[in-house]
């Protein structure tokens, strides 16, 4: 999969509530399938195609422990989500600096 690819399947991924909250238990800590199902009211099997769509992506990988196949999160392709939106850093700076100078324009104005 290109980097391209690999970044949209990210977004895809990051894209459903569920998932997001996924990988935020995983930041705890590895953790089975239904441990992760625990917080929702969804059915295991829906738990676990959300978590086939997050393997898919990358974003996590699952070990094998005897019976049981626990889930660990892995962060590089949210490295490349940062880096991605880095890019664009500079523009959003250049506008919250106009923004300021608006702001303490109008905070100047009402003082005089």
């Amino acid at each position: 999969m290109d980097s391209s690819a690999k970044l949209d399947a990210t977004f895809s991924a990051l894209a459903h509530p569920a998932r997001r909250a996924i990988l935020a238990r995983l930041i705890q800590g590895e953790a089975t399938v239904n441990t992760l199902a625990e917080p929702f009211e969804m059915s295991l099997p829906a738990i676990s195609k959300h978590i086939r769509v997050l393997e898919k992506a990358g974003l996590i990988t699952r070990g094998r422990d005897a019976q049981f196949r626990p889930c660990t999160l892995n962060a590089e392709p949210l490295e490349a989500i940062a880096h991605w939106t880095d890019q664009y850093r500079h523009i959003w700076d250049v506008r919250f600096d106009a923004m300021d100078r608006i702001l303490n324009e109008m905070k100047d104005a009402k003082h005089d």
